[in-house]
């Protein structure tokens, strides 16, 4: 039974197959954590179509970058209509708006990205001189031009359906989905090999599940708390750390890859050229990382050293005028 002070709790969520599959699980686990015999009354779903679920004709750069996929979410729960709100990390925005906060992540899925070809897996070792490879993220865009120089680089965007129909389709001979997604799916693509992190180092929080909350929600909050996953918090922490560091965007060819092992909180990210040209990439370990708010300061630390490496190259990527 439905504890009798915990009311009905509404669950946001974006309107596509892979977003209605995570704020399945996450009704799935509050249902459990909270014995509620029907998932559906006690945490009912709530499907919107967001700003960046219209736009399939550019790339989101053009339209305002990160915030596209979470804006109508976000004024779900600030209007009282939902208590939670489901998000793929990637997509969330480095800081959210006032009145909202982040109040659980589940166990991260693998955050590698595959590499698919009309034939099966691919790499990018493996891909005829010259193909076409397409993709909306800016990041694999200038990982795979880092890697091989030869590529040409396509948009394309649109759900996992839609992306594989057009590589059936062609002339694309490749392109990129997340491990963690087809996997969501359960499609069998997510079992592929994923790309080497030496080429395709993930975007931050890659793989992660978040769910948001009113910051004056405690029942909420309350609520959520035995779906948290303290390792993956801390991981992602770090990652979006490094995120705020380099003032990342959809405008921004970066990657964040944090690992927990032990007592150590393993922490890589790298800068890139849109054109894949240049990278600067920095590795450090650190010990003794037990709060969100320690790994978000260790992400900041790294993001800078980062971006002081790079000098006045990485501050015209940062700025957007680095070619």
């Amino acid at each position: 039974m439905l504890s009798a002070s915990l009311p009905v709790m509404a669950i946001a969520t974006r309107t596509s197959p892979l977003a209605m599959a995570q704020a399945l699980m996450v009704q799935a686990q509050l249902a459990a954590a909270h014995g509620a015999g029907d998932a559906d009354t006690a945490f009912p779903i709530l499907g919107l179509v967001t700003t960046g679920d219209q736009i399939t004709d550019r790339a989101l750069l053009e339209a305002g970058g990160k915030g596209l996929f979470t804006r109508e979410l976000d004024r779900a729960q600030l209007d009282g209509k939902a208590a939670f709100a489901v998000h793929s990390m990637k997509d969330v925005p480095t800081h959210l708006p006032d009145g909202l906060e982040l109040a659980c992540v589940l166990e991260r899925e693998d955050p590698a990205d595959i590499l698919l070809t009309a034939a099966g897996p691919g790499t990018l070792e493996g891909l005829p001189q010259g193909a076409l490879v397409g993709t909306a993220s800016l990041r694999r865009q200038a990982q795979a031009l880092h890697a091989r120089p030869d590529l040409q680089i396509t948009l394309l965007r649109g759900n996992v359906g839609t992306r594989l129909q057009k590589l059936k389709d062609g002339p694309i001979a490749a392109t990129f989905l997340a491990k963690a997604g087809l996997r969501r799916l359960g499609r069998p693509e997510g079992d592929w090999p994923g790309v080497d992190f030496a080429h395709c180092l993930p975007a931050p929080a890659q793989g992660a599940i978040g769910i948001t909350i009113r910051s004056d929600d405690d029942a909420a909050r309350a609520a959520l708390a035995p779906l948290n996953h303290a390792p993956t918090a801390l991981a992602i922490a770090a990652e979006r750390g490094v995120l705020e560091a380099l003032d990342g965007s959809c405008r921004t060819p970066l990657a964040a890859h944090g690992v927990l092992d032990g007592g150590a909180l393993h922490l890589t990210a790298e800068v890139l050229k849109p054109d894949g040209t240049q990278r600067w990439r920095m590795e450090d370990t650190r010990t003794g990382i037990g709060t969100v708010k320690a790994a978000r300061a260790y992400g900041l630390s790294l993001g800078q050293r980062l971006r002081d490496e790079g000098g006045p190259a990485v501050e015209a990527i940062l700025a957007g005028s680095g070619s």
